[in-house]
């Protein structure tokens, strides 16, 4: 697995990255940082416990996680 960066320009992705010749991507679209979202205590909730997780080291790699979630498709 690898992670790369990019930009639309002209309504195409372009990615800051050789990437081989027919390669699957996934892509997560970020936006600039101006786009606010409100969380209600129960997200927030979630979200602190994950945080939490994280720091005690209960991770999962990315390629558990894809699986995962191709798992519930």
């Amino acid at each position: 697995m690898q992670i790369a960066t990019g930009k639309v320009v002209s309504g195409q992705i372009v990615v800051e990255a050789d990437l081989p010749e027919g390669a699957d991507v996934t892509i997560l679209f970020a936006l600039d940082g101006e786009e606010t979202f409100e969380a209600d205590s129960e997200l927030e909730a979630v979200l602190l416990e994950s945080i939490a997780q994280g720091q005690r080291g209960e991770t999962v790699t990315a390629e558990e996680l894809f699986r995962e979630l191709r798992s519930h498709e």
